[in-house]
């Protein structure tokens, strides 16, 4: 049974979709970079494996939600899924990936630093990881399910403790695709004018998680309905590689580990 929340988008939901193809970017983005032995951190429904999977000689996925796993076994037999709750990653041995790739997973991690040391830890010497998560620069609301957000610096700055060269990258959009976030924006913002106490920044993250989830399903449903095709329509070609990460809606940063 699939797990449909909006903070876990789905492809099976049309509202989802500007959302899908924003995160499924990402990941034709890295067809251009992957190769060998690849662990993904954060596997989801496998967006990874499907993607990235034939281009590898072997793919390692790890996720928190165990179900999904279980159907990912069945569908990928010749690959690793594995449950775990990290970091650490104790049950992973030094030097053994090529790559790392981990989307959308750095600002739900309370320890941010381990996260990145252990990356840079499981991969081989010359080996690269691709993260992405939210520029907190367009982030329209508080969302709790996320620890924390970066701007393009905070995220620089944090790799670079650890990794011996970033290359700082985002992923941007064309005029489709801020048309829909121009949207999303006054939308949200209809629904926030109400919060006179600005709770959504000063409760417990706990407390909010079941309001943001019902209001945040509401407000695609509500795009949906009132944009129609320029919703159904966005692709992941609509979302663009930028070298620049400041105007960017993703951070798309590639971290390198010397020889």
């Amino acid at each position: 049974m699939a797990t449909y929340t909006t903070e876990i988008t789905s492809d099976k939901l049309i509202s989802d979709n500007p959302i899908h193809q924003r995160l499924l970017k990402a990941y034709i983005v890295a067809r251009d970079y992957v190769s060998g032995d690849l662990l993904e951190i954060g596997c989801g429904e496998g967006r990874g494996v499907e993607v990235l999977g034939p281009l590898l000689n072997h793919y390692h996925g790890l996720d928190k939600i165990g179900e999904i796993l279980e159907t990912l076994r069945k569908q990928h037999p010749g690959f690793v899924f594995e449950q775990a709750l990290l970091p650490p990653m104790p049950g992973l041995k030094n030097n053994t990936f090529d790559w790392v790739v981990s989307f959308q997973v750095i600002e739900h991690i309370q320890d941010d630093l381990l996260y990145l040391q252990e990356i840079y830890r499981v991969l081989k010497p010359g080996g690269c990881a691709l993260i992405s998560t939210p520029n907190i620069r367009f982030s329209l609301s508080r969302n709790p399910w996320h620890i924390r957000e970066y701007t393009p610096d905070q995220l620089r700055d944090l790799c670079l403790r650890v990794f011996d060269k970033v290359e700082a990258k985002g992923i941007g959009g064309n005029e489709k695709v801020w048309k829909y976030h121009e949207a999303n924006r006054i939308s949200v913002e209809k629904i926030t004018r109400w919060d006179f106490l600005n709770l959504q920044y000063r409760l417990p993250a706990g407390l909010l998680k079941i309001p943001y989830e019902i209001l945040n399903r509401f407000n695609r449903n509500k795009l949906h309905q009132k944009q129609g095709k320029s919703v159904e329509e966005i692709l992941h070609t609509d979302y663009l590689v930028m070298d620049d990460p400041e105007e960017a809606l993703d951070l798309f940063y590639v971290l390198h580990k010397k020889e």
